[in-house]
């Protein structure tokens, strides 16, 4: 499992950007770590490093609960605010599933049953006021 550090908001977007070249073209990715770990900013490095939006027009869609960048070709879900299961079936996660897009997801592990068995895991962990540690599962 490769494991990378950062230091700054910056350096996790760069490096989003790097693995995005290693993510498939289609298929999830989850993105875990706890509140305010750096989950959002390693999702605009990989959206942007995919070419479908640039790093400053990602956000967090904890309200809207799903973005879509490059005409559907990334997909970027946020699971903060779902409390059941249940409330995920309004989300229609199973047809991004189908779709050839790469699916990210934050906080995908509070709802692990829902989750494709294939997928790419990233945890991300705070180790410092700044830094970050990156893992990655595939």
């Amino acid at each position: 499992m490769p494991t990378y550090r950062t230091a700054s908001e910056a350096e996790t977007i760069s490096l989003g950007e790097r693995l995005a070249r290693t993510l498939p073209a289609r298929g999830v990715v989850l993105l875990t770590g706890s509140l305010g770990a750096g989950k959002t900013m390693l999702a605009k490095g990989i959206v942007s490093g995919l070419g479908a939006a640039p790093a400053d027009e990602v956000s967090s869609p904890t309200f809207t609960l799903i973005h879509e960048y490059g005409g559907g070709r990334v997909y970027h879900v946020d699971l903060y605010r779902l409390e059941e299961a249940r409330e995920l079936a309004t989300l229609g996660l199973e047809e991004l599933f189908d779709r050839d897009a790469l699916v990210l997801i934050e906080w995908g592990e509070r709802f692990p049953q829902l989750m494709p068995a294939e997928r790419t895991e990233i945890r991300i962990r705070t180790v410092g006021d700044d830094e970050r540690e990156v893992e990655v599962t595939p």
